[in-house]
């Protein structure tokens, strides 16, 4: 028969359950700083908007998150908002690394521009573009004519604020492999948190490359 004192045995209960309570709060808090760390290093970062070339759907100084498990994982598509790793000396001295425009087009895929309407085209499908910001009494999506047909292993690529961004029209093609990831979300300004839409009723209608 036990001689332990009932209030010795409670006190002794007491602590184990305070060291399990306290080994299980240290586990807790290192497996979700390592999974943070794991998000913000592998899937998610956030980017910072520094130019109007993206204007009315991404301005200056907003925020974005952007899902890097796009296009090595997840498919790109066309529509989606991208930032991707300046190719080519896109950018001039002290302006950062990355870009983030609209993909337009898909490896393989047949873009063309303009028709009568002043609409540009992807394998013959003409694209009406909600989202593009024109000059007063402009109609035309481009200010200049263009077709081109987008290699493997790479993407074409526009900003929505037509008439001042400089992308594929001017640089070319985007590698795939420069490819950071796919914006989905503002953050920040709180004002301005919304989903970044792809247009999907738009780009979906259009045909595959043959």
């Amino acid at each position: 028969m036990s001689t332990e004192a009932p209030e010795a045995g409670a006190a002794d209960e007491r602590r184990r359950s305070t060291k399990r309570f306290i080994r299980d709060l240290v586990v807790i808090v290192v497996l979700a700083l390592l999974a943070s760390f794991l998000v913000k290093a592998y899937l998610v970062r956030s980017f910072y908007i520094p130019s109007e070339s993206m204007e009315n759907t991404l301005l200056v100084g907003d925020r974005v998150l952007v899902n890097e498990l796009v296009p090595h994982v997840m498919p790109l598509e066309r529509g989606d908002v991208v930032v991707f790793r300046d190719p080519n000396a896109w950018l001039g001295p002290g302006q950062g690394d990355d870009l983030i425009k609209r993909v337009i087009g898909l490896p393989g895929d047949r873009v063309q521009c303009c028709d009568a309407q002043g609409r540009l085209s992807v394998n013959g499908h003409a694209v009406d573009e909600p989202y593009v910001r024109l000059p007063a009494d402009v109609k035309r999506v481009s200010g200049d004519d263009f077709s081109i047909t987008v290699p493997k292993g790479r993407i074409w690529v526009m900003g929505d604020n037509r008439y001042n961004s400089a992308d594929s029209r001017i640089h070319g093609n985007v590698p795939l492999d420069d490819v950071v990831g796919r914006a989905f979300v503002i953050t920040w300004p709180a004002d301005r948190w919304s989903v970044l839409s792809r247009y999907g009723a738009e780009w979906d209608a259009v045909p595959e490359a043959k």
